[in-house]
């Protein structure tokens, strides 16, 4: 058993499954705590580095291509300080970081784990039911079923529209960028009926947008892991033993489709519009948002 113990967190190395606990202390970022313990099976990595520094060095844990939701769903833009394959390291035990690393490679290289992309998910993503408040609403998964309930500083049209519930055979794929702080971020529900409408996300009901806490946001990020890892593996979307689940991207409507999907939305603003819930401008504003979306 390899193993290292800092405030930070710990890992523990036993030849095949490298356990990764979150650390305690306040230091240690909401995302992370939150994620809680992860076991990573070695056949999903692909690498391991220590990267010394004066005051405190790091360990960090490289995975395979396609093997993790997480990472799948985040498209590697998590904060550093939120990545939950790093550790930070006490100069004192640097010794020993170095030590795990080691013995991590050295299996790598016993066990001829390949470094070229997953063909599945090695890890099963974060575990659900996973619920999420944030500063646009709050978004909830089963394994079946995403439920998004607006804030009451949610934008208008997404408060008119109600509560939206979208079942996973519903789903195409997940889009999430992080609140930096500094720009807004969001969590986009792609369905076969959206998939050509890029309605701004303050405005799209199947988009959550961040703008609130990057901190609290930032667990978004779980949600969409827990979906992403349900849907088709990114490797398998061209293939014939998928024909029942949701196609690729650029296959899954056809112009009709695609027509029939813009009526269906501007009859809904037009409604919207008669019934006194929208005012005038709101709904030529949001109008000519769907038409330029498709």
């Amino acid at each position: 058993m390899a193993e290292i113990i800092q405030r930070d967190g710990a890992w523990a190395f036993d030849g095949g499954t490298i356990r990764i606990t979150p650390g305690r202390h306040r230091s240690v970022p909401l995302f992370r705590q939150t994620y809680g313990e992860i076991a990573v099976p070695l056949e999903a990595v692909s690498g391991v580095v220590y990267e010394p520094e004066r005051r405190r060095g790091r360990l960090r844990l490289r995975l395979r291509e396609g093997a993790d939701p997480l990472l799948q769903a985040t498209g590697g833009r998590l904060p550093d300080a939120a990545d939950p394959y790093r550790l930070d390291v006490d100069a004192d035990r640097a010794g020993v970081a170095e030590y795990v690393a080691e013995e991590i490679r050295h299996a790598l290289l016993l066990d001829e784990i390949p470094r070229e992309p997953a063909g599945a998910y090695l890890l099963p993503g974060p575990p659900v039911p996973v619920s999420v408040r944030s500063s646009d609403g709050t978004v909830s998964f089963d394994g079946g079923q995403v439920r998004i309930d607006w804030a009451d500083t949610s934008d208008r049209v997404k408060r008119a529209t109600g509560p939206r519930m979208i079942g996973i055979g519903d789903l195409v794929q997940v889009e999430w960028l992080p609140n930096s702080g500094h720009e807004d971020g969001f969590l986009r529900f792609v369905t076969r009926e959206t998939v050509f409408s890029k309605l701004p996300p303050e405005r799209d009901p199947y988009t959550l947008d961040l703008w609130g806490s990057a901190r609290r946001d930032l667990l978004t990020a779980l949600v969409a892991a827990a979906v992403t890892a349900r849907l088709p593996h990114p490797s398998s979307r061209a293939g014939a033993e998928y024909a029942d689940r949701p196609p690729p991207l650029a296959a899954v409507a056809s112009q009709a489709d695609h027509h029939d999907v813009l009526l269906r939305r501007l009859r809904e603003l037009g409604e919207l519009h008669r019934d006194g819930v929208l005012t005038d401008e709101e709904f030529t504003r949001t109008k000519a948002a769907v038409l330029r979306g498709f």
